[in-house]
């Protein structure tokens, strides 16, 4: 296995800053890299505040808070990523847009490092097919919240090397997570389950069945769910639902993944749920 001591993380949105804090916490340096100032100072501040929240509670003293601090550096510049010795990707679930940033890292970050995606469900054979070092490619999706979540879903790429893949492992268990292993297709484990879950719900009230809150109240009460798949749609983002939708349906060319008609209504209306106030509930801002 490599031996993984750096990692640099694309993008400091919810999911980037939760790999960067847990990644720090656990003893490995951290470059966190975005396109934009206002969004990596937010992301850096928020670390800082989650860590700070963390020691009050309890959970780890001030010094352990500091420490991991310190071990993030911030930058706007990409380049500053190729002396990593894992790069994760945690942008838009955007296929192109992954494309782009692969290619980019592929030329920016040294030779034999590993780069990784955290999407949830983008092929991860085709985003390696834009670098070339296929091998080193591997998905770690992460769940959110990360620091909260125990899983990382590994996804392994038709060319992705079992030294590549047995690094990554080893690099989540490290992080204190416990990784489950997926083949590479549509939706892979994790939302090959649950999007179809939330899809139908979201055909429920669509189609009259029940009103939102019982939708969710059934679900929660009665197949012992900690969250109701509506209100599990607002916290993912509506917009990511609707994008993985799109992915299982294309891909697997079944009917029975097509996207509700409302799910599509609510992204086009600008409802993404609580990451802008509105989703299936309204969320104060």
């Amino acid at each position: 296995m490599k031996n993984i001591q750096a990692i640099g993380i694309v993008g400091a949105g919810q999911m980037g800053r939760g790999i960067a804090q847990v990644a720090a916490q656990s003893g490995f340096d951290v470059v966190l890299y975005d396109a934009f100032n206002n969004s990596l100072e937010f992301g850096f501040n928020f670390i800082k505040t989650q860590l700070d929240k963390g020691a009050e509670k309890g959970k780890w003293t001030s010094v352990d808070a500091a420490t991991a601090l310190g071990r993030i550096k911030t930058t706007l510049d990409l380049g500053q990523l190729k002396a990593c010795d894992l790069v994760i990707e945690a942008a838009t679930e955007r296929k192109e847009l992954k494309f782009e940033i692969f290619r980019k890292l592929d030329e920016v970050v040294k030779p034999g490092a590993i780069l990784a995606s955290n999407t949830s469900s983008i092929s991860i054979t085709e985003i390696a097919a834009v670098t070339k070092r296929p091998e080193l490619v591997a998905g770690m999706h992460f769940m959110n919240p990360v620091p909260v979540m125990k899983l990382v879903e590994g996804i392994r790429g038709l060319e992705t090397s079992d030294e590549t893949f047995n690094t990554v492992a080893a690099t989540a268990e490290r992080m204190g997570k416990v990784f489950v292993r997926a083949k590479d297709y549509p939706g892979f484990a994790v939302n090959r389950i649950l999007m179809p879950m939330i899809n139908e719900a979201v055909y429920a009230l669509f189609e009259g069945v029940a009103e939102v809150k019982d939708i969710d109240s059934a679900m929660k009460l009665g197949t012992n769910q900690p969250m109701g798949p509506l209100e599990l749609a607002d916290f993912i983002g509506l917009d990511t639902c609707l994008a993985i939708m799109n992915v299982l349906h294309e891909g697997l060319g079944d009917t029975k993944y097509r996207p509700c008609p409302l799910l599509k209504q609510y992204v086009a209306a600008g409802r993404f749920g609580r990451k802008n106030g509105r989703g299936f509930y309204t969320y104060e801002k």
